[in-house]
């Protein structure tokens, strides 16, 4: 198994990512792109009036909206918002009232972001430079925080965890999608333990801690050539009361072949 400090690991991410957003037809160990989009059951109509450059770069691991349309109003985060593709989808989806933020540390990424932004001159949807550990999100800020395959490449997973929980509303929701830890041993030969994902418990167990109630995890198969690259979908919210005296329950969607 590789060993990684951790400004290694995240100065490796930025230099991944870099190389993501300024040749994105390189190829990568990762799907990217259009036809990742496809992959991922995508609605072409998303996609209508997206530039070209922010679809290229897309390195998703899963569809955030796989339960349907936001709401019209809300206020989201997109935690890790690389070319910035879901978040410009969901500002059309939230309307002229709401706002959306992305967020994310590559500065190659926050630029192709916001010339995608620019281009549509939406207003509503602006991206901001910072870690997942320390989001530069006010309290209690979002309705819906979003997040694709962006959590697992965290140096302090669990700090991830707390901020978003921060800036969520009391009665907020946050839908996640990640990487199942790798099973397979060629995998974990190629990657440090940190980017190997989670396992599901894990990750119900993370959530526990940070607060969240009325938590879902389930596995989604999103390559059936890649299968160590299968997808963790989680859904849960913030107690519109916070109790310092109670945990709450877990809910499984899912369970590991």
């Amino acid at each position: 198994m590789v060993a990684v400090d951790l400004e290694q690991m995240r100065q490796a991410v930025k230099e991944e990512y870099a190389e993501v957003a300024e040749n994105p037809e390189k190829g990568f160990h990762f799907h990217t792109g259009q036809a990742l989009a496809e992959m991922l059951e995508y609605e072409p109509c998303w996609l209508e009036g997206i530039a070209a450059e922010n679809v290229a770069s897309f390195a998703g691991v899963g569809n955030p909206f796989i339960f349907g349309a936001l709401k019209p109003g809300e206020f989201v985060v997109d935690a890790g918002s690389g070319a910035g593709l879901d978040s410009l989808i969901a500002g059309r989806m939230v309307g002229p009232s709401a706002h959306v933020i992305g967020i994310d540390m590559t500065q190659a990424m926050l630029d192709k972001a916001r010339r995608g932004a620019a281009a549509m001159d939406d207003r509503r949807v602006e991206f901001r430079q910072g870690f997942l550990e320390d989001m530069p999100v006010e309290d209690g800020w979002a309705d819906v925080v979003i997040s694709n395959g962006v959590i697992n490449l965290c140096p302090d997973k669990a700090a991830a965890w707390h901020e978003i929980f921060r800036i969520l509303k009391p009665g907020g929701r946050v839908v996640i999608l990640d990487l199942v830890k790798h099973r397979f041993e060629e995998a974990r030969e190629m990657y440090a333990d940190e980017w190997l994902g989670f396992a599901e418990a894990e990750l119900e167990s993370m959530l526990e801690k940070a607060g969240f109630a009325n938590i879902e995890v389930g596995i989604v198969d999103r390559d059936a050539e890649a299968p160590q690259f299968q997808t963790l979908l989680a859904t849960a919210e913030k107690p519109a009361e916070e109790s310092q005296s109670s945990r709450p329950a877990s809910i499984k969607i899912g369970t590991s072949a």
